[in-house]
């Protein structure tokens, strides 16, 4: 490689591999779900564990990208933990459909809702709708947990959106499949009979508005779980479900046929030609991203190792320099390319400006190429690394705020699909410009060196202590220096905590982490996806110029 000496890549490769190879055994761990005893327990009852479901029902040896794996990472802690958010969502394929599939896991808390479950299922519905991909459900759950109850139940982002949705995708004529493999109890009843079609598997399957212990309490009858919802009930008294399956794999071969009937949508028409590898070789990637994230680097470099022969067509690319914009293409698909260029440029001037934050000059030019992007209907790619908006008086005078919503405003309205990674830094309204979560992306991942805040944690840290300090002396007792930088660690390590990608993804604020190597087949999978859905006519509204 002609980027940084060989000693430095090998040190940047070394730390991303280690990160990696951190990623990987919270990702073991987290497939465990609620561990190997309860897997045994399931395999007992006749039942195959939510991810041997999947896997058993995506065609093999096809690619497949897990949303939420971190979902609820180190959270509920006192309740014994959550793992994936007990639910299991990929997409891929079957029978060479590509479809989104969703698994309650019964080894957690028997498949309950904790309030992170509910928002990793709507994430899913949300795909779904985004993309028109079909959603095949497996259901195997024991209904909300009840201790956080307050959390899932009433408001319009907890569990019951979740109905909404089914019908709303019923009525968009977004195929969804239901299966009740296991327990489906109470409102979950919902799920699967507001599902175009529902299987059942006999003896493990059951499904009613109130179990046999809530009957007695409430009307006195006695009536055993069979009797009053399982499959021979609901196929053959009550009609409420389709199919009376005996089995998980028939259960699962069966989707597989209903699968390959569906009918195809209309493709949006986003254009692919036969893919090509990118430059060098995919651990170039680890050797070009600097060990320490707030080092600069060759971006286009490192741009050169994700798209189709290294081939960018850079769109002004001697103005703003410190966002690159380019066309490429990514396995086969033409993209547009947003980046932060984290090397120290000049402008036409003969000013320094620093890698990783947006002038205004690079404002605008990133708002003219998403323009230009969603006029000749090409999905965008934003690759973040920011640490956000140049500021001070200069910048101020000179309309940094108009520039930067300006860019703010192409971004949101932007109608092509937008895919995100977050590559380092992701700092305040940097994160905004450059597609936040809260800019619908149609997947955002994170590397393992992302993070993600209002602000870098040293930067925080010393606002807060100033801050804390300075309440102190008002009130006539300052710390002395070495309490004070006690102070400082302490508050530092508490926020820096709180910008890992772990922290993010273990609320959904990306929807996966991923190894740097893996980053071309998300995009490629997000954008075939992204090509089952038309594109709405853009309009940009109001900018100022």
């Amino acid at each position: 490689m002609s980027t940084g000496t060989n000693l430095e890549a090998a040190k940047n490769a070394d730390a991303l591999k280690l990160a990696i190879s951190s990623l990987n055994r919270h990702l073991e761990k987290i497939q465990e779900g609620g561990g190997q005893k309860r897997i045994e327990k399931l395999h007992k009852e006749g039942k195959m564990s939510a991810r041997e479901r999947i896997d058993y029902l995506l065609d093999h040896g096809t690619p497949r990208i897990e949303v939420g794996a971190f979902a609820g990472f180190e959270m509920y802690q006192e309740h014994g933990g959550c793992p994936a958010g007990g639910v299991v969502v990929v997409i891929g394929y079957i029978r060479g459909r590509q479809c989104i599939v969703v698994a309650n896991d019964a080894t957690v808390k028997a498949g309950a809702w904790f309030p992170i479950t509910g928002k990793k299922n709507l994430r899913a519905q949300e795909i779904s709708m985004e993309n028109r991909l079909p959603i095949i459900y497996l259901v195997d759950s024991a209904g909300v947990y009840l201790p956080m109850q307050d959390e899932i139940f009433p408001d319009k982002e907890h569990f019951g959106r979740i109905f909404r949705n089914n019908a709303k995708m019923s009525s968009a004529g977004i195929p969804q499949i239901a299966a009740i493999m296991g327990a489906c109890v109470a409102g979950g009843a919902y799920l699967p009979i507001m599902s175009d079609e529902a299987l059942i598997v006999e003896k493990t399957g059951s499904v009613f508005l109130a179990g046999p212990y809530l009957v007695k309490a409430a009307i006195g009858e006695d009536a055993d779980k069979e009797v009053l919802g399982g499959a021979a009930t609901h196929s053959e008294i009550s009609g409420v479900t389709d199919y009376k399956m005996p089995d998980d794999k028939t259960c699962l071969d069966t989707i597989k046929e209903l699968v390959d009937k569906f009918g195809r949508f209309d493709k949006a028409g986003f254009d692919r030609v036969e893919p090509e590898p990118a430059a060098g070789t995919p651990d170039d990637l680890l050797e070009i991203y600097p060990e320490n994230g707030a080092k600069p680097y060759h971006t286009l470099e490192l741009l050169k190792r994700l798209v189709d022969g290294g081939k960018l067509t850079q769109y002004k690319e001697h103005y703003g320099k410190t966002i690159i914009t380019a066309y490429a293409r990514i396995d086969g698909w033409a993209v547009g390319i947003v980046v932060n260029n984290r090397q120290v440029v000049k402008n036409a001037k003969g000013e320094i400006q620093f890698g990783g934050v947006i002038y205004s000059d690079s404002a605008d030019k990133a708002t003219r190429f998403i323009l230009n992007c969603n006029q000749k209907k090409i999905p965008l790619v934003f690759l973040q690394d920011v640490t956000g908006f140049m500021v001070g008086t200069r910048s101020e005078h000179g309309g940094i705020i108009k520039d930067g919503a300006k860019m703010v405003n192409a971004v949101a309205n932007s109608t092509v699909p937008k895919f995100t990674i977050i590559i380092g830094n992701s700092y305040g309204a940097g994160n905004y410009a450059m597609c936040g979560k809260a800019y619908d992306p149609r997947l955002i991942a994170a590397w393992p060196s992302a993070k993600i805040a209002v602000m870098g944690g040293e930067q925080a840290a010393k606002v807060i202590t100033q801050i804390q300090v300075q309440s102190l002396k008002d009130k006539g007792s300052a710390p002395d220096p070495q309490a004070e930088q006690e102070l400082f660690a302490k508050i530092k390590a508490r926020y820096d905590s709180q910008t890992t990608p772990y922290y993010a993804a273990g609320r959904l604020w990306v929807d996966a982490i991923i190894d740097p190597r893996d980053t071309r087949r998300w995009i490629s999978m997000g954008i075939e996806a992204a090509n089952n859905a038309p594109v709405e006519k853009f309009n940009v509204g109001v900018i100022q110029v």
